[in-house]
């Protein structure tokens, strides 16, 4: 099995559910409130791990509670964690709001995962002993940047989630194997605001790109080209908290499945891996939560036969 390190962000989420957001100043009551594990990058190995990857997590938890739980989660979904650190803030949270359409909206405290300033040994080490990086943006840069040349230079496979979106060094995205924003993110990256024009932007240099459109399915380009678009799976709602993070998850995982490390993706095997994805996705927005809405490789494949 190829494994999967992934660099990345591990909150607790605080979950309240409402039937709409509130104005500025007013005060309104909530339908339920829930504590769940989540954070991009957890949400992102959680979705790999359950779905077939060996999966390495790579960051930092604070010592206490929410800490605990979090190492405790990467143990029962048999996730690695020779490169979590301890730090000596609290662990990261996101306060996340739910309205019944399904929609949310999120702040996020980073606590620990600020700490992750650049890469200890054991990180280093757990990243070249891996067919593929996953990464996202809750983590400094300076983290992500070392992440990237450490893979390079062991002929890892780089995926990036650029969310949430933030200035970039000149030229990061362009040494990224595979570039995942959604709509608004690959807007802001580019100034395009069509998702066709974005991703061939965003795929330039030999670069993969996929550009997710919520119910309307994704765009996937590669060099500068567009290859199609990729329908989603037509379901009703319940919350779209790491609908993103699971399409992720789910995607790398199923391109590991198959993976000669140093060798390039294929078309044939990208849009297969979207397909596989976009099923994974589909099912995790049908339940509440982030990591707990996530399916098992079973579920996804009973759908795909």
């Amino acid at each position: 099995m190829n494994s999967i390190a992934v660099l990345g962000s591990a909150n607790m989420d605080l979950v309240v559910r409402q039937s709409r957001l509130p104005r500025p100043g007013e005060t309104i009551f909530g339908a339920g409130f829930s504590t769940v594990p989540g954070g991009k990058g957890l949400n992102q190995a959680v979705a790999a791990a359950r779905l077939g990857g060996a999966v390495n997590f790579l960051g930092a938890v604070g010592a206490d509670a929410y800490g605990s739980e979090l190492r405790a989660l990467m143990l029962a979904e048999g996730i690695r964690s020779d490169g979590l650190a301890t730090a000596d803030v609290p662990t990261g949270t996101a306060h996340i709001s739910v309205v019944d359409s399904g929609e949310n909206s999120i702040v996020v405290v980073s606590g620990a995962n600020a700490a992750v300033t650049t890469l200890s040994e054991a990180q280093r080490a757990a990243i070249t002993e891996s067919a593929f990086l996953v990464m996202q943006c809750e983590l400094p840069i300076s983290a992500l940047v070392e992440g990237i040349a450490a893979a390079h230079a062991a002929g890892v496979f780089t995926v990036l989630t650029p969310a949430p979106v933030m200035p970039l060094p000149e030229g990061f995205l362009a040494s990224v194997d595979l570039v995942v924003p959604n709509q608004i993110e690959a807007a802001e990256l580019t100034g395009e605001s069509d998702p066709v024009r974005a991703a061939e932007v965003l795929s330039a240099d030999q670069t993969w790109a996929i550009v997710t459109l919520g119910s309307e399915g994704s765009v996937v380009a590669y060099d500068g080209e567009v290859l199609g678009l990729a329908p989603a799976r037509p379901v009703t709602a319940v919350d779209t908290t790491a609908a993103g993070d699971t399409f992720v998850g789910a995607l790398v995982a199923r391109l590991a499945a198959g993976y000669v490390r140093g060798t390039a993706v294929t078309p044939d095997e990208m849009i297969e891996a979207v397909r596989f994805a976009t099923v994974a996705s589909s099912i995790a927005v049908t339940r509440a939560g982030a990591t707990s809405s996530m399916p098992t490789r079973d579920e996804v494949e009973a759908i795909l036969v």
